[in-house]
């Protein structure tokens, strides 16, 4: 008995141990998680420093509040579009801004008519007289095309810029498919709607050639005019066509060779370009050498934000995957958008609608869902302006044929106007193993469609007529909404993904324009003054624990000097950083297949056109064969 009382007591004493460690923690992580909120009376005089860590977002998603913890790896940030927007906007008139400063080490990059928007706006900092510096260790075509528009652009002297333009190869599982046993049963309308051909080529479609060579040289061809319109004495040219020439003529010294063709000012490591800085924004006391009086992006705009006054403009985002049920942040879901929606009609006095597409679709019936919650405000006499942001293709277009006009960038990526579903079968996987499956039909249905025995004739000319009705819905949608006959929109459908621009000419969209134009005009159809308007954004407030917990994980808000401040990746790390990446996706798109899915109304072909997407969960799964096979 005694030795049971002993025993007992030990497991209380470990339990109370126990218990006081993650009280410690627990508070320990509220005090910092608090010291690191944003401090918007804490202005002084300094420079703005914009850190481009991560990617550029229209509505970032909530990050995995423990990622970063215990050796997992950090979170993929990213940026709030409209946040950087309006620093940069203020920061022009802020007379406590002495300077802009942008620090590209950690970008990821975004999506063009996304960079084309940051671009213009540091554009209009410089024109208004404002210095504008810009630090990397190496720039991608993104991060160059932002930091062509800044009065100084620095470069460490052992990195340096090389362009490789948009393109590059795409991933093909047909082999995979076939060696794993998978019958992938493909049901599609639209020659150009390229997104299933991965699950059914093993190479590239000739017509998905001819329209992505079109889509890219059309991109290409912008990111150039907005390089030499910025930076006109930069001899670009001979960096895209023979690369290798250039950097052998400078003895492999790739940032001289940036230097002396005039795409960079200064060469110098991050102290120096700090010490640059504080030059025109001034010396803080007591820090070291390298230091700068600085303004943290977090600070300032919190200490500057939106207007409040005047009439009410509502502003429902539709960002990312649209998919069927309810999602987070950065994610689409029908449920959600719609019901977010309703709720703001049913309690704001809003005088009129902005729908920002910033969506490469996604379920076909979740976007019919969003549509139709938007028709209800249509019916209580709103007017509907739709604003597209960098993606509004596919289920992102089906969305947008609510409104009234649609406004877009010269570079947002539409169109994809398709339909298409797969279907996998396993019935060759499991007869691998032995596997087998038979029974009783008392209809052509019955037990249909049988995922482990495969689909029957009937069963496939079902699933394609449905296909077909919906390209029919999808087409007379567009019809309807942009007064094109129906045989005039399957014409530029089929799947065919447009720029901006193009979609223009094609009249998919009606008028060139930001979020703040498309708010304006939404105004100017209420018979309001848009100078007496304000944005009202329909989102979901994340959970305070969720903020709570992803501060501290990620450390948004840490307060380093501008010299202790972690640098980038040289070209060796990018590269492997990229390739990483870009085979977590083709194993996380295996598993996707695997998982099946709903009709589609989706641009898979658009996600070439911005940042490789990090997703979590194929990044995890990477690591888990990585240590089984590897380590």
């Amino acid at each position: 008995m005694k030795l049971v009382r002993g025993a007992w007591k030990i497991l209380v004493g470990i339990k109370d141990f126990l218990v006081l460690v993650l009280m410690l923690l627990f508070f320990t992580a509220l005090f910092a998680a608090l010291s690191h909120k944003p401090n918007a009376g804490g202005i002084r005089e300094g420079a703005l420093v914009v850190a481009f860590d991560g990617v550029l977002a229209e509505q970032p998603s909530d990050p995995d509040p423990f990622a970063g913890i215990g050796g997992g790896g950090d979170a993929m940030k990213e940026l709030r579009l409209r946040d950087v927007l309006r620093a940069l906007d203020t920061a022009r008139t802020d007379d406590r801004v002495k300077a802009v400063v942008l620090d590209m080490d950690r970008f990821l990059g975004g999506y063009p008519a996304a960079v084309s928007e940051v671009a213009e706006a540091v554009g209009k900092v410089r024109a208004g007289g404002k210095p504008v510096l810009t630090y990397a260790t190496g720039y991608s075509d993104d991060a160059y095309a932002i930091a062509a528009n800044a009065s100084e652009i620095w470069v460490h002297p052992m990195g340096g810029t090389l362009f490789s333009g948009p393109g590059g190869t795409q991933l093909y599982y047909k082999g995979l498919i076939e060696k794993l046993g998978v019958n992938a049963h493909v049901y599609k309308v639209g020659k150009f709607k390229s997104a299933v051909e991965p699950y059914i080529r093993s190479d590239m479609s000739p017509e998905a050639r001819e329209a992505n060579e079109a889509l890219y040289g059309a991109i290409f061809g912008q990111w150039q005019q907005n390089i030499a319109k910025a930076r006109p004495k930069a001899k670009l040219a001979d960096y895209l066509t023979k690369p290798d020439e250039v950097v052998a003529a400078a003895r492999g010294d790739i940032a001289q060779a940036n230097l002396a063709a005039g795409l960079v000012d200064k060469l110098g490591d991050r102290l120096a370009f700090g010490k640059r800085v504080a030059e025109i924004a001034g010396v803080p006391a007591g820090k070291p050498a390298g230091n700068f009086k600085s303004i943290k992006l977090a600070d300032f705009v919190a200490a500057n934000p939106a207007s409040t006054s005047g009439d009410a403009i509502g502003v429902i985002t539709v960002a990312g995957e649209i998919v069927d049920g309810k999602a987070g942040p950065g994610t689409a879901g029908g449920d959600t958008v719609s019901a977010l929606l309703l709720k703001g009609l049913a309690e704001k006095k809003l005088k009129a609608l902005v729908v920002r597409v910033d969506s490469p679709g996604g379920s076909a019936l979740a976007s019919e869902q969003i549509r139709q919650a938007i028709l209800q405000a249509k019916a209580q006499g709103l007017p509907i302006v739709v604003s597209m942001g960098s993606l509004a293709a596919s289920g992102g277009y089906w969305v947008a044929t609510a409104g009234d006009t649609i406004f877009a960038e010269p570079d947002t990526i539409t169109g994809s106007i398709g339909i298409f579903g797969v279907l996998p079968t396993f019935e060759n996987s499991l007869a691998k193993i032995g596997v087998t499956s038979d029974g009783v039909q008392t209809t052509p249905l019955s037990g249909q469609p049988n995922i482990m025995g495969g689909t029957n004739a009937v069963t496939d000319r079902i699933l394609q007529s449905a296909i077909e009705q919906g390209y029919a819905r999808f087409v007379s949608l567009v019809a309807n909404a942009r007064k094109l006959t129906p045989q005039r929109v399957d014409e530029i459908g089929q799947g065919r993904v447009w720029i901006g621009g193009t979609a223009h000419q094609l009249k998919l969209v009606d008028r060139f324009g930001g979020l703040h134009a498309a708010i304006d005009e939404a105004a100017r159809r209420a018979k309001l003054d848009p100078a007496k308007v304000h944005p009202v954004y329909l989102e979901k407030q994340g959970s305070g624990w969720m903020k709570f917990f992803s501060d501290f994980a990620r450390d948004d808000n840490k307060d380093d000097d501008w010299a202790d401040s972690p640098g980038g990746e040289d070209a060796f790390a990018r590269i492997a950083a990229e390739r990483r990446a870009i085979t977590a996706q083709a194993l996380g798109d295996a598993r996707r297949l695997a998982r099946g899915g709903s009709m589609q109304a989706r641009c898979i072909e658009c996600a070439g056109l911005g940042p490789t997407a990090q997703r979590t969960e194929d990044l995890s799964l990477l690591d888990v064969l990585i240590a089984r096979f590897i380590g």
